[in-house]
């Protein structure tokens, strides 16, 4: 272990007692506080134009789960709390959580060029993959461009149900130059070919495809009965609400629940409910996917330059809390779906989700993430 992975691996053991000592002291969802939360969920689904939405809310001593407005805008069917939902980014700490542990099985190398794992795949307009890390592409410093960029929602919407191969999305955002040097101190920039890479780098090292080893190292074993890597697979399982998106400001919601996720593989492609992704943050901030010095890289962060004063690690943000603290996790958007979960380093967890995206206001964004530090940020008991 070299002094940096010390180091590190000090700070995390910190954090880590942190984490177990706090959680047990911060109180669950008092009436007070779940109307607070309830306020933001309803003005979610009123003033600032979405369907529906819900929040499930979890510490050491309970969940509160809170819905408000519409789960089907055609039936007028109520949103409820035990939907399932594509978690669009959320998709990103379940890959970057299997790079590590091959991390620690010794069969990739943070610091090596992705060239060593995927030779001469990434090439082209100053692209190059003797010079990207494996740690640019988790970290987002890469430079590489996104390839969502280039293939907007209409785009996709035009052929919903088309198969989208990677090496055909890698191409689009290929066909653009580098936005910056790999690794340029300063520099970040969020891009979904860096995890639509690493989901390439999982198949090529293991030999099986990134969905499988998820399942196997992730799903299974935390048992996420609503967890699912969709493949080419259309339809959401049931339970699950439909999925809007607005083509215009101030024109009708449309009905996007189906469409092939191939288009955001390994960046944004899987379906969860709130209280899977919950247990996932929770056993991987408590150590038990990852060994410690993975850990330690995993929430080694540097600033993003974001208005939200974040910083990023290997898969997680972290951002301030307006109560004090921080608070780690990761916002998804999907056509359908708008997303973020976030965990404190006492243990208090929240996830959000409205189904409409794109399309939802600036005002949606503020206050799906206005519900989430107002559930963390919970009073303690006297």
């Amino acid at each position: 272990m070299n002094a940096l992975t010390r180091a590190l691996s000090g700070v995390l053991a910190v954090a880590l007692a942190s984490y177990a000592s706090l959680g047990s002291s911060q109180a669950s969802a008092g009436p007070t506080h779940r109307a607070a939360v309830q306020r933001v969920l309803d003005r979610l689904t009123g003033e600032d134009g979405g369907p529906g939405a819900l929040a499930e809310i979890r510490d050491r001593t309970g969940v509160t789960k809170l819905t408000s407005g519409l789960a089907d805008l055609r039936t007028g069917a109520p949103m409820t709390d035990d939907v399932r939902f594509r978690i669009g980014s959320m998709t990103k700490p379940f890959v970057a959580t299997v790079v590590l542990q091959l991390v620690g099985e010794h069969r990739v190398a943070l610091d090596a060029p992705l060239e060593r794992y995927l030779p001469a795949v990434v090439r082209g307009n100053g692209n190059d993959g003797r010079r990207v890390t494996v740690r640019n592409l988790l970290q987002h410093t890469s430079g590489l461009p996104d390839y969502l960029t280039y293939l907007t929602p209409p785009d996709i919407l035009a052929d919903r149900y088309a198969h989208h191969d990677p090496t055909e999305l890698l191409g689009i955002a290929l066909a653009h130059p580098r936005l910056f040097e790999p690794g340029a101190k300063g520099r970040w920039s969020y891009s979904n070919t860096n995890y639509l890479l690493a989901a390439m780098l999982i198949e090529k090292v293991t030999g099986h495809a990134y969905g499988a080893e998820i399942k196997r190292r992730i799903i299974v074993p935390l048992e996420l009965d609503s967890t699912s890597v969709p493949g080419d697979a259309f339809d959401i399982p049931e339970p699950h609400p439909r999925g809007y998106a607005r083509p215009a400001p101030g024109a009708e919601p449309i009905d996007v629940t189906e469409f092939n996720p191939s288009v955001a593989a390994g960046s944004g492609d899987m379906i969860s409910d709130a209280t899977d992704v919950s247990r996932f943050l929770d056993a991987l901030l408590r150590g038990r996917l990852l060994h410690p010095a993975q850990l330690a890289e995993m929430t080694h962060t540097r600033k993003t330059g974001l208005a939200d004063h974040s910083s990023y690690g290997l898969g997680l943000f972290a951002w301030p809390l307006p109560c004090g603290g921080v608070y780690w996790g990761h916002p998804g958007d999907v056509l359908g779906f708008q997303t973020t979960t976030g965990i404190t380093t006492g243990g208090r967890q929240a996830t959000v989700m409205v189904n409409l995206d794109p399309g939802g206001t600036d005002a949606q964004d503020a206050d799906i993430q206005a519900a989430v530090t107002t559930a963390l940020c919970a009073p303690t008991r006297s």
